[in-house]
């Protein structure tokens, strides 16, 4: 019993930074430019909580995946895409002022 408690312990711990992880730092994790630094994708992940959303997390974690995506963000007429694109220019300039090496 008490050896069941322990492995489920460890396998808690050694799994929670995992588990933690936002949609940023994932995205930059998977990402080419990345290059398997995990630290900066940590650190951009920290500025993302401290600056956005979520769901904004999660609409900016996309532009990893797909850079046009962004583009046509930037682009856009919407008050919506510009609202979004105000605050993730705020979170880009963040996150290379914090986490550029």
């Amino acid at each position: 019993m008490l050896n069941r408690a322990l492995l489920g312990a460890a396998v808690l711990a050694l799994t929670a930074p995992f588990a933690m992880a936002g949609p940023i730092d994932s995205a930059c994790a998977r990402s080419a430019r990345a290059s398997g630094n995990g630290s900066v994708c940590n650190c951009i992940q920290q500025v993302a909580d401290q600056t956005l959303s979520p769901s904004d997390q999660r609409r900016a974690a996309a532009f990893f995946r797909d850079p046009d995506q962004a583009q046509s963000v930037r682009m856009s007429k919407t008050g919506t895409d510009n609202a979004f694109w105000a605050r993730y220019k705020n979170f880009a300039t963040t996150a290379e002022a914090y986490c550029a090496r």
